[in-house]
């Protein structure tokens, strides 16, 4: 604690922004004075999934525009270690589907909350949604084309 406030940090991606997005930084919010929010860098996500569909820059600016978060700052690294130490951070919040991944930062003194994300809206199901949709378009625009006969 600083000064009788609980400091909480949550990070992600955050790509294709979502409900589920915001959700978790609003819970976040909640269980503390402070929130600061860390956003992934493009190469950080590129180490261990595809290039984000958006830019970092335009993600950072996305979630610095949120009413919630105190601060935003870029995550250069999924080992939250150095972060909590140097921000003196409290509790740290993070998307179930990362569950078990950041039990260490227990030994640190933080406690560890895996929002439960549940079905439903994610980034990876957005892009397959956007994906299968065009698909469907082209599609129809092929099959809907007057067939011309020559004469």
């Amino acid at each position: 604690m600083f000064n009788n406030k609980t400091i909480v940090y949550t990070s992600g991606t955050f790509d294709l922004f979502h409900y589920n997005h915001l959700r978790m930084i609003n819970y976040a919010r909640s269980l503390g004075d402070i929130l600061i929010v860390g956003v992934s860098t493009d190469e950080l996500v590129m180490s261990y999934k595809a290039k984000p569909a958006i830019p970092f820059d335009e993600r950072l600016h996305i979630i610095e525009a949120l009413k919630t978060p105190d601060l935003v700052i870029p995550q250069h690294t999924l080992d939250h270690s150095e972060t909590v130490k140097k921000l003196n951070i409290d509790a740290f919040v993070v998307g179930d589907d990362w569950f078990g991944k950041y039990d260490y930062l227990k030994e640190l003194g933080v406690q560890v909350f895996y929002f439960p994300y549940g079905m439903g809206i994610s980034t990876s199901n957005l892009k397959k949604s956007i994906h299968d949709s065009y698909e469907e378009t082209l599609k129809f625009q092929q099959q809907s084309k007057p067939i011309l006969k020559d004469k």
